[in-house]
């Protein structure tokens, strides 16, 4: 059976985030408290808000439980929820039983919603928000690496030059 195209779409955000989240494990405590304007706020402020949000719309289907990350939450703790957050994406496309045309009430965000809107939010929102980084970087004078869906599929073995 083939790999369902949201759940490649999935591993590549989480692939992204990691990625980029080791790129920025060599900076400075101040380094990670760079901004710049019209970004979401300090690098580790940014990446906790994306595993926490990621934590968030996997919530909706009970494969992550509540409490979420802290924004002030250090890099390795961002590290290690995000592995949390990768296996329950796993675990999410496991199961049979979601129905993902499916309305649902969510009480947590006063929304009725069909099952695939937070899916969809997942990856748009951390990519928004990479990308936001990746400007603090190199506006900084730092190195962002690749993170688009060519690298991935390249790391994956997906890709191969001739």
């Amino acid at each position: 059976m083939s790999t369902p195209p949201m759940l490649r779409q999935m591993r590549h955000d989480v692939w992204a985030t990691g990625k980029l989240l080791e790129r920025c494990r060599s900076l400075t405590t101040d380094q990670l408290q760079l901004t710049a304007p019209g970004t979401y706020g300090s690098i580790q402020k940014t990446f906790a808000h994306i595993v926490r949000a990621n934590e968030g719309y996997l919530n909706t289907y009970g494969v992550i439980p509540q409490p979420f990350i802290e924004l002030t939450a250090s890099v390795d703790e961002i590290a290690s929820r995000l592995a949390r957050v990768r296996d329950a994406v796993e675990q999410l496309f496991e199961s049979k039983d979601v129905d993902f045309d499916q309305k649902k009430h969510d009480e947590r965000r006063k929304v009725d919603l069909e099952l695939w809107v937070p899916l969809a939010q997942f990856s748009h929102h951390g990519s928004d928000h990479r990308s936001q980084i990746g400007t603090i970087l190199t506006l900084n004078g730092l190195e962002a690496p690749e993170l688009d869906v060519w690298a991935y599929a390249r790391a994956e073995g997906a890709i191969a030059d001739f």
